[in-house]
């Protein structure tokens, strides 16, 4: 079975049986299937089990996927853990650990084909059989000077396709994609989009080679950002741990503080009935229609919130297309809130016609202020969803907490507004 398959068998076994089962596992396989477990079990398995075997797995484990487990474990585990690694691999962790958290280089690992410009082929080959055992990915050999800087690339296929004696240079085109040390993981994503690699070279600002980040830590950044994302997206704060493991209290703390903004947001939706109190004692009819209207403008602008902030996150739009966003979210509104205001008015007409309901004799004007408010409404809620990711950027914060909720009570308290004042044009002298 494939390790991480047997990772899954293991994680769905009872929990006084799963470490048995972990513990009967070939040596030479256990270091693959421990990085496959969920944080949970690693952090159970660690504290089960013998030093010895522990040293074993830590000191077998890949120095990126080692550095991933250690940010999951607690202060004291991490100590236990680093004090059994032998010296060289302790060397390692306590370098990758000493970079930002939130750097690329947490994702690095150190083992990588290293060649100079001025060897051969023949002595390409004899570099990836002395040290190809540990590394992670032999599809590209970087190329280096004599002060370690990186100036190429090459990929295997070149070398597999020269003659022995051919030299390096001879490959080389002095072209190279490579990205530094300090770049966060979310800006590092890209990089691996736009130029389809399984692996990249990290550097430092001097361009000194230090390790190799691969396209599978990669995938593992993309789920977590886009998972981030889409809980922010969804009115509440990012949670630290899956949704399984998170405990009670901190689902209550993650997901109250943003209802409780909701809840005082929506009070001022109350606050705006209240204040066209007298026009709805004297047009009732009038009040039928709120959920409609602001369904509606909350809608438009969830939409809008949705693809802008997808957009930015791809990468397609950035600030300084705000101008060219609000042209096209000002067009695509005023088309959507006709549609709506069409449907609308006709909704009125038919059901007074048809004596489904007697809206009075000023019916065509009840109708007109319901098509006109939803063309508006539709508008604001599209221009409100477009624009505050913008403007959330702009101050630095994660567009992605404009969430769906925030948006629709933005556009609830002001659709109110627009609906009854736009009312009051149609209906003053009639029914108000």
């Amino acid at each position: 079975m494939n390790a991480a398959d047997v990772a899954e068998t293991l994680s769905n076994l009872p929990a006084e049986e799963r470490i048995l089962q972990f513990l009967k596992l070939p040596r030479s396989e256990k270091a693959e299937v421990f990085s496959h477990l969920d944080p949970d079990f690693q952090e159970d398995t660690i504290r089960s089990i013998a030093s010895h075997e522990v040293s074993d797995i830590l000191n077998e484990m890949s120095p990126d996927d080692r550095t991933q487990l250690f940010e999951d474990f607690p202060d004291e585990l991490i100590k236990y853990s680093i004090n059994l690694l032998n010296p060289q691999e302790r060397r390692v962790a306590l370098k990758l650990l000493g970079y930002e958290a939130d750097s690329i280089a947490r994702l690095m690992t150190p083992y990588y084909i290293q060649i100079r410009k001025e060897w051969t082929v023949k002595r390409c080959f004899q570099q990836i059989k002395k040290v190809g055992k540990k590394v992670e990915t032999l599809n590209f050999l970087y190329v280096v000077d004599e002060r370690n800087r990186l100036i190429d690339d090459i990929t295997i296929g070149s070398l597999l396709l020269a003659d022995e004696d051919q030299l390096i240079s001879e490959l080389c085109d002095n072209h190279f994609v490579a990205i530094t040390t300090t770049t966060s993981k979310e800006n590092a994503v890209p990089y691996f989009e736009k130029y389809d690699r399984s692996a990249l070279p990290i550097i430092t600002e001097n361009g000194v080679l230090v390790g190799i980040v691969t396209i599978d830590d990669i995938l593992d950044q993309i789920e977590q950002q886009n998972t981030e994302d889409i809980q922010k997206f969804g009115g509440l704060e990012a949670l630290d741990v899956p949704y399984t493991q998170t405990s009670l209290l901190e689902m209550v703390k993650k997901r109250g503080m943003w209802l409780i903004i909701l809840f005082f947001s929506e009070m001022l939706t109350a606050s705006a009935m209240g204040y066209f109190e007298d026009e709805i004692q004297k047009a009732v009819v009038l009040a039928l229609f709120v959920p409609l209207i602001i369904s509606s403008g909350g809608n438009s602008g969830s939409q809008a919130a949705t693809l802008i902030i997808r957009a930015m996150a791809l990468q397609e739009i950035g600030l300084k297309d705000w101008w060219y966003v609000m042209k096209k979210e000002i067009f695509t509104g005023l088309f959507l809130g006709s549609i709506l205001g069409i449907i609308g008015f006709l909704r009125i007409m038919i059901w007074h016609e048809t004596g489904l309901f007697n809206y009075g004799d000023y019916w065509p004007f009840v109708g007109l202020s319901v098509g006109v408010s939803l063309i508006a409404i539709v508008l604001w809620g599209t221009l409100s969803g477009s624009m505050v990711p913008f403007i959330l950027k702009k101050l630095k914060l994660d567009p992605a907490t404009s969430s769906a909720p925030f948006v629709a009570t933005l556009v609830d308290v002001t659709g109110l507004i627009i609906y009854f004042s736009v009312a009051g044009l149609f209906l003053t002298g009639k029914l108000l």
